[in-house]
């Protein structure tokens, strides 16, 4: 299997969870940030990189008929505690915007895989952008925890998209900001900075997720660095988000034999190195 079979192994148990909304505000013009409470121990289920399916509301205005998924932007450090930062686009996600405080929700998980990490990393590189800022937040959240130094390449439309605080959430990092606006954030820039971090840093090994022009730019980037573990969370639209429906199903290339695997159920974390052709980002 083209899967990344060297991460942890995820949770076990799925389920469904009767969540209370505890706190639910917005970050800036486009994103929100909603904390959930549990009754039962999900933190401790969940680990960087996976998701969950939210059972959005049915509003006047809007009426969403699939559970969205998620991924999740914090666990813990209370038991029954999850969190997620979303940016505010569809039917699902406007009628997600709109429930209060104290209203209640279900979300089904933890589901998908988790990223490949070693506590005896030295430094680690991650690179985002958009919805990638809250897939890769548990990530650095665990490589801080663990003492290992963290670059962050953090892209953005303008520098108030940034959103760096959320992002890095107290953890120490190295923060470079590209930028829509100023012309920073083209592939030929990001392809120079990149490459100069790497070589002036060595990391062990670089993250993405929320931006296919960086995927596979570190792509290319790494066919020259065959000793730096890659990998990517992808994005994908999906409806079970369990591997049933087959429709978040792409193109994957491992030890020369090509697969077709399910980014909800194999993934959603891959090794950068194993993506093929054309990926769509949510």
């Amino acid at each position: 299997m083209c899967a990344n079979l060297c991460s942890a192994e995820p949770a076990a148990t799925v389920a469904s969870y009767r969540c209370q909304i505890v706190e639910h505000y917005w970050v800036n013009q486009r994103y929100k940030y909603i904390r959930l409470e549990s009754d039962a121990p999900i933190a401790p289920l969940t680990l960087p990189g996976q998701f969950y399916q939210l059972n959005c509301p049915t509003t006047a205005e809007e009426q969403p008929f699939l559970l969205r998924p998620m991924s999740v932007y914090g666990a813990g450090p209370e038991p029954g505690r999850i969190e997620f930062l979303y940016n505010v686009t569809g039917v699902g996600t406007r009628a997600l915007a709109m429930l209060p405080v104290d209203a209640h929700m279900d979300i089904v998980g933890p589901l998908g895989n988790t990223f490949t990490f070693a506590p005896s990393f030295r430094r680690i590189l991650v690179v985002a952008r958009g919805v990638g800022l809250a897939t890769m937040a548990p990530l650095v959240r665990q490589a801080a925890n663990a003492g290992v130094e963290i670059t962050a390449v953090m892209s953005a439309r303008t520098s108030g998209d940034l959103m760096d605080k959320q992002f890095l959430r107290g953890a120490a990092a190295e923060v470079h900001g590209v930028f829509d606006a100023d012309g920073t954030s083209s592939v030929e820039a990001v392809e120079s900075l990149i490459r100069r971090l790497i070589n002036t840093q060595r990391p062990d090994a670089i993250y993405t997720c929320g931006s296919h022009r960086l995927l596979m730019l570190l792509q290319r980037i790494l066919q020259d660095h065959p000793d730096i573990h890659g990998e990517v969370a992808m994005e994908q639209r999906m409806a079970c988000g369990m591997g049933v429906c087959l429709s978040c199903v792409r193109l994957f290339e491992c030890d020369g034999d090509k697969q077709f695997l399910r980014v909800c159920r194999e993934g959603p974390v891959f090794k950068i190195r194993e993506v093929v052709g054309e990926v769509e980002f949510g």
